[in-house]
């Protein structure tokens, strides 16, 4: 049995844990509050630019366009790369949130290592992919701190130079999508080349669409909309998914402290009622061998 100076040091240092996780727990639960509130502002933004762009392409026939995987001459023998955003935090200390999303990629049945190009937006990420040996292209990690539309609208430049470019073939989202306070759910979203999704509806009749003045030249300024948008919606998104994440683990961390500090403690009453036994056992002892 450990001593007595060994369990109250290991239930100071438990308590100082517990004091920390406390704390962190009560900045991620003012956090959440916010990002929540920015998250479901957005998401009305984030579903109709998605509604509008699918009920677009229903409607329009045949359209050939770089954006939506026709018209554009590719190399069969040299295909292009699939370009990922990867969306994680900068800090740990938020149970499965960062590794679901490596995982998201890293399982994914059909893509191999040397296919893929992660553009990392967040530390935590950028440094698993780097060491599972993924070609990674890193972004400031400011962005998943607190999003704003021009950095969305920076990467989706980037990326869709890079499509147009031939560099990437496809491009992907990989996020955690925020339902409710103990909900994350990993996402994988294929922003290029545009696929219509006919699982979803839209309540729009189906027409003909016709453009003025033409198809492409409207397309080229919807859809690079639609994919910032897309990608906004997802940081907005992430970031209350982190900090819901973070609440929860470190909300279990400070029940656990508190059931090893109440097993302590009872460790510690039994060695110090031991201890007072043992010496009240040497006094009497010593009592009848000088009587």
């Amino acid at each position: 049995m450990a001593s007595m100076r060994d369990i109250k040091r290991r239930k100071s240092s438990i308590q100082g844990t517990q004091q920390i996780t406390k704390a962190m727990k009560l900045v991620s639960t003012v956090k959440l509050q916010r990002a929540r509130a920015n998250a479901e502002h957005s998401r009305d933004y984030f579903s109709c630019m998605y509604d509008t762009v699918n009920s677009i392409l229903k409607r329009v026939g045949h359209v050939e366009h770089k954006y939506l995987g026709s018209g554009t001459e590719r190399n069969p023998e040299n295909p292009g790369k699939k370009a990922v955003i990867a969306i994680t935090s900068n800090r740990g200390l938020a149970g499965g949130y960062n590794t679901n999303v490596v995982k998201l990629i890293t399982r994914h049945p059909d893509w191999k290592k040397e296919d893929l190009v992660i553009y990392a937006v967040g530390n935590k990420g950028r440094e698993a992919f780097v060491r599972y040996g993924y070609e990674v292209k890193e972004y400031s990690g400011e962005i998943v701190e607190s999003p704003v539309y021009s950095d969305a609208m920076a990467l989706s430049e980037d990326l869709l130079r890079s499509f147009a470019d031939g560099e990437v073939e496809e491009i992907y989202l990989a996020y955690t999508a925020f339902k409710n306070t103990v909900s994350h759910v990993p996402t994988l979203l294929k922003l290029l080349p545009v696929e219509v999704d006919e699982q979803r509806e839209t309540g729009e009749a189906e027409a003909i669409m016709n453009f003025e003045p033409e198809d492409t030249e409207a397309l080229d300024m919807i859809i690079p909309k639609y994919v910032t948008s897309l990608i906004y919606g997802a940081l907005m998104e992430s970031v209350a998914s982190e900090n819901g994440a973070r609440m929860q683990a470190m909300d279990n961390a400070t029940s656990n402290a508190e059931e090893m500090i109440s097993d302590l403690a009872l460790k510690y009453n039994r060695a110090r009622q031991g201890s007072i036994t043992q010496e009240l056992t040497e006094i009497i002892a010593g009592a009848e061998a000088l009587g």
